[in-house]
C-alpha cells in the first residue's frame, strides 16, 4: 500500500479523491508535484490500470520529474497490462499528447503521418518569405509581431487581435493563409498546430475522440491556470464522458496571459464542471513566514481570485531588506556587495542567491558589476544549444532525409556547404515552385524547369537531387538496427560538412567545439535505433528535440554561481536569498499594464517573485536609471506600498553599519570554516 503518512491533510484529502472532478488549489511552495505524484500512484494502487491515466503538464522537465517519483511509489509488477508489458502512465506536455495522437490519425485530415514539426525558426523563416513577396520594408521586429499574433489568433480567435490597428490585423490574415498554405505543402505543423489539428481531429470524427477518451480515463493537468483556449477546449473534449478530471493550479500564479493563457480557466471551472469538488493547498514547505505574509498581502489587492492564504511551520524568520539608489549602476554595485557580505558574514554561498527582474535589458549593469567583483554568474535564458547554427544546420539534414517537401529545411542545406547552388538559384527554385505550386525538392526533379538554368548550376541542381533521393531510399530501404550513427558521420565527412566549417572558423579549436557539437547531438540518436528502422528513429530524435523545451542550459554553467533570470522565467524554481531589482514604475509594474490593462498580472508576478524566497529577501529600486543614455527620474513601485511596513527593514546603510557581536562571530566562523575546506 502507499503510504500516505507524509501528506498533510489537504494533500491526503486530495491524493484520496480520485472520482469526479476535483480542483486542488495549489500555493506557492505546497507541494502539488509530491500530491500529483502520490495521486497517481494511489489512483494504480487502487486497481486504475496505468494506461488509462494521464497528466499533463507544461514542461518536459516537469513531465520526467513527475514520471521519476511514480517509479519510485509504484512496484514495477503494477504497470504490466494483460498481456504481461510494461504500461505506464502517459504524463507529457500538451504538444508531446498531441503529437503521440496526430501520428496514429492525421491522415483522417489529408495529412501524411510522417509530417514534420516547424520550431520557431523554422516559422519564422516561413514568414519572412511570404512577408517580403507581399509586405516591403519588412524588418525583424515585423516578423516576430505577426508570428506572435498568428500564434494568438489561431489559439484564441479574432478577439486575441482586439486593439491591433486595423492594418496590421489585416496583415497578419493574409500571412496566416499563406503561412498555412505553405505548411501544408511541406506536410510540416507548427507548435500551435499540434493542438489545433487534434481539436479539429476530434470533432470531425467522434470515433477517435471515443477512442483516445476511452484510453484516457482518469485525466490530471498541472499548473491549469497557464491554459490557453485551445488546450481547455481539448481536455473538456477528452474528460467529457468520464469526467474524472483533476487540474492542478494556482490563479495568484498565472503571470502568462500575453501569450494567451486564460485565468478564467481556472477561475470559471464551476461553469462547465458544477460538481467540481474544490482543495485548497495552503501549508507552504519553503518560505519562513515574514516572506509568505508579505505574499499573501500583496496579492490580495487583486479582486478577482481564490481566496488562499499561505502559512508555514518554519520560523518567523527575517524581515524583508528595502534599498534605495541613485543609479542603476549603485543598485547593481549595492546587490553585489550584499551577495558578498550574505556568502561571507551569513555563509550563503553564491549558488544558493537569484537575483530577480523585471524586463532582460536590467540584466546589464548586473553582469558588469559582478564581472568586475569575479563573482560568477549564470543568466537564464542565453542562447539554447539547438539555437546554434551547426546544429541548426544538422536538423535541417535530418529533417530533410525524412520529409525532402519540407522547403526550409531544404533551402537551409542545399548550398550548406557549398553546391553550386546560390542564392539567387535558390531564390528561382523557389519563385517556381510557388508559382506551380509544389515543393522546391519537386521542381528540382523536373528536368524541363532545370533547363532554365545555365548547364553548371542544372548539373549543380540534379546532383543535389539525386543526393536527397538517394540518401532517403537508403534510409528507407535499411532495417531496424541500421548503423545510423556510422552512416551519418560517414555522409557528413563525405559531403566535407565537417571540412567546411573548419574552413569557417578562425581557430581550430572553435571549429573542433562546432564538430563535437553535432557528434555529441547524433550520439543520442542511438537510443532509438535499436528497435526502429532509421527513418523512424529519425522522426523520435527530431521530435524529441523539437518538444523538449527544457533544453536550453548551457552545459558549460558553473554550479558554484549566482543566478540571473527575469520574474517569469522564475516560476517553479526556489533559492534560500532571492534579490528583486528594479521595484520602480513603469518597470513593476510595466508601462504597458496601464495601457493594456494587465495591473493585476503585473501584481501576480510579484507574488511570484516574492515566493521563490526561502529565507532573505531583498529588493530595491533607484531614484533615477538610464535609458538611451539620459538618467531619467524614477518611481517607486506602488507594490511597495503594499507591502506591510512592520515586514520592511531599510539596508540602504546596513553593510556600512557597525555589527553586533552576533554578526561579527558568524562572519569569522564563516571565514574559518571557508579557509579549513
Amino acid at each position: 500500500m502507499i503510504n500516505l503518512s507524509s501528506l498533510n491533510p489537504q494533500q491526503r484529502e486530495a491524493v484520496e479523491t480520485i472520482h469526479g472532478p476535483v480542483m486542488i488549489l495549489a500555493g506557492a511552495g505546497t507541494g502539488k508535484t509530491r500530491v500529483i505524484t502520490y495521486r497517481t500512484a494511489y489512483l494504480i494502487e487502487n486497481g486504475i490500470p496505468p494506461w488509462q491515466i494521464l497528466a499533463v503538464t507544461f514542461t518536459n522537465k516537469a513531465a520526467r520529474e513527475m514520471q521519476e517519483r511514480i517509479a519510485k511509489l509504484v512496484p514495477r509488477e503494477k504497470y504490466k497490462n494483460a498481456q504481461g508489458k510494461i504500461a505506464r502512465p502517459l504524463i507529457s506536455t500538451f504538444h508531446s499528447l498531441c503529437v503521440r495522437i496526430l501520428r496514429m490519425y492525421i491522415d483522417r485530415l489529408g495529412y501524411k503521418k510522417n509530417f514534420v514539426i516547424y520550431t520557431e525558426s523554422d516559422q519564422l523563416s516561413t514568414l519572412r518569405k511570404i512577408m517580403s513577396h507581399i509586405h516591403a520594408g519588412t524588418d525583424k521586429a515585423d516578423i516576430r509581431r505577426i508570428h506572435s499574433l498568428i500564434s494568438n489568433l489561431k489559439n484564441n480567435g479574432l478577439d486575441s487581435l482586439r486593439g491591433h490597428p486595423a492594418d496590421v490585423v489585416s496583415l497578419t490574415e493574409r500571412v496566416l493563409s499563406k503561412y498555412e498554405s505553405s505548411l501544408r505543402a511541406c506536410n510540416a505543423v507548427d507548435f500551435d498546430d499540434l493542438i489545433l489539428l487534434t481539436l479539429k481531429l476530434f470533432q470531425e470524427h467522434p470515433d477517435v475522440l471515443e477512442e483516445c477518451s476511452k484510453l484516457y480515463q482518469y485525466i490530471m493537468v498541472d499548473e491549469y491556470q497557464d491554459t490557453n483556449s485551445s488546450q481547455f477546449q481539448l481536455i473538456n473534449l477528452l474528460a467529457g464522458k468520464h469526467r474524472n478530471l483533476c487540474v492542478v493550479g494556482d490563479d495568484d500564479q498565472s503571470i502568462y496571459g500575453w501569450r494567451g493563457a486564460q485565468i478564467s480557466n481556472l477561475l470559471d471551472l464551476e461553469k462547465f464542471y458544477p460538481e467540481v469538488k474544490i482543495i485548497k493547498l495552503e501549508q507552504n514547505y519553503r518560505s519562513t513566514n515574514i516572506i509568505l505574509k508579505a505574499a499573501n498581502t500583496v496579492i490580495r489587492n487583486n479582486a478577482r481570485r481564490r481566496s488562499k492564504n499561505l502559512w508555514s511551520q518554519q520560523e518567523t524568520g527575517d524581515k524583508i531588506g528595502l534599498s534605495t539608489y541613485e543609479s542603476d549602476e549603485e543598485e547593481a554595485q549595492g546587490v553585489v556587495d550584499r551577495i558578498e557580505h550574505l556568502r561571507i558574514a551569513r555563509g550563503v554561498p553564491w549558488e544558493k542567491q537569484a537575483i530577480l527582474f523585471r524586463t532582460n535589458q536590467q540584466s546589464r549593469p548586473i553582469e558588469t558589476a559582478l564581472r568586475k567583483a569575479r563573482i560568477k554568474y549564470n543568466l537564464i535564458g542565453g542562447q539554447s544549444f539547438f539555437d546554434r547554427s551547426e546544429i541548426k544546420d544538422l536538423l535541417a539534414y535530418l529533417k530533410t532525409f525524412i520529409n525532402p517537401q519540407d522547403d526550409i529545411s531544404l533551402l537551409r542545406i542545399a548550398n550548406n556547404p557549398p553546391r553550386g547552388l546560390s542564392d539567387v538559384t535558390l531564390e528561382r527554385l523557389l519563385g517556381l515552385s510557388q508559382e506551380h505550386g509544389k515543393s522546391v525538392y519537386e521542381v528540382m526533379g523536373v528536368p524541363e524547369w532545370q533547363s532554365m538554368f545555365f548547364q553548371r548550376t542544372r548539373n549543380s541542381i540534379a546532383a543535389f537531387y539525386e543526393l536527397i533521393t538517394s540518401c532517403r531510399n537508403k534510409l528507407m530501404a535499411s532495417p531496424v538496427g541500421f548503423d545510423l550513427l556510422g552512416w551519418l558521420e560517414e555522409f557528413f565527412v563525405t559531403q566535407e560538412f565537417y571540412a567546411y566549417i573548419k574552413r569557417c572558423e578562425k581557430t581550430a579549436e572553435a571549429a573542433d567545439n562546432r564538430i563535437e557539437n553535432i557528434r555529441s547531438t547524433l550520439r543520442t540518436l542511438e537510443k532509438f535505433t535499436n528497435h526502429h528502422s532509421p527513418l523512424e528513429a529519425l522522426e523520435l530524435f527530431l521530435e524529441e528535440i523539437t518538444l523538449d523545451d527544457d533544453r536550453n542550459e548551457d552545459n558549460t554553467q558553473s554550479e558554484n554561481a549566482v543566478t540571473l533570470i527575469t520574474m517569469h522565467s522564475c516560476k517553479g524554481l526556489e533559492y534560500p536569498c532571492v534579490h528583486i531589482v528594479g521595484m520602480e514604475e513603469g518597470i513593476l509594474p510595466h508601462a504597458r499594464s496601464k495601457i493594456q490593462d494587465t495591473l493585476d498580472e503585473e501584481r501576480r508576478l510579484f507574488y511570484v517573485a516574492i515566493t521563490r524566497a526561502k529565507k532573505f529577501l531583498y529588493l530595491s529600486h533607484c531614484t533615477q536609471r538610464k535609458r538611451y543614455g539620459e538618467a531619467v527620474p524614477c518611481h517607486p513601485s506602488q507594490f511597495l506600498r503594499e507591502l506591510p511596513p512592520d515586514l520592511i527593514t531599510r539596508t540602504d546603510a546596513e553593510l556600512s553599519a557597525q555589527a553586533t557581536p552576533e554578526v561579527a562571530s558568524a562572519f569569522f566562523a564563516n571565514i574559518f570554516a571557508q579557509i579549513r575546506k
